[in-house]
């Protein structure tokens, strides 16, 4: 069973989730606006991904017999600048996931909750790949720099990207 404070906890990584699969769909949005659809594409798939997780949390308070209170998702903005200006930024939040992340790790091994520190592992995980990926496309961003021919490559090359939804027993 669940502590108060640990289900609450969780309970705000769904809404933090869920502002995530917010955020990567208004930039997905943005680079449809602005005629980049395989970055589109990229954020897209990101938004699913980031669903995926929330509902990940969802089932998770569900089995663990505790109640789900959802929250009021905040607005994301809509203007996001360059590729590199967005994909700086999407890692800056994905660095504050992480140490949201890490902060339920933390709660989890305070509280002995042995289950919790078990499930959040695949949380770690995909936060390594998730910066890592971020990273990948930023170095590629400053190599191409204002190249106009870069940028069509890399816009291809993020079209390619398709979303898998994570194993059910992960």
């Amino acid at each position: 069973m669940l502590s108060e404070k640990m289900t609450k906890a969780l309970n705000e990584q769904i809404n933090k989730e869920m502002y995530s699969a917010y955020l990567y769909l208004s930039m997905s949005a943005h680079c449809t606006n602005a005629g980049l659809d395989g970055f589109a594409n990229w954020f897209m798939v990101q938004y699913q991904e980031e669903n995926s997780h929330a509902m990940k949390i969802y089932n998770y308070l569900n089995e663990q017999g505790t109640q789900v209170v959802l929250e009021a998702i905040a607005k994301p903005p809509s203007e996001f600048g360059t590729p590199l200006e967005m994909f700086e930024a999407t890692l800056k939040h994905e660095q504050f996931v992480t140490k949201s992340i890490y902060g339920l790790v933390d709660l989890a091994n305070q509280e002995k909750d042995y289950a919790t520190q078990i499930f959040l592992h695949w949380f770690v995980t995909e936060q390594v790949e998730e910066e890592g990926n971020d990273n990948e496309i930023i170095a590629k961003l400053k190599m191409v720099g204002n190249s106009g021919n870069g940028l069509f490559m890399v816009d291809r090359d993020l079209g390619s990207r398709v979303y898998t939804p994570p194993a059910l027993e992960e």
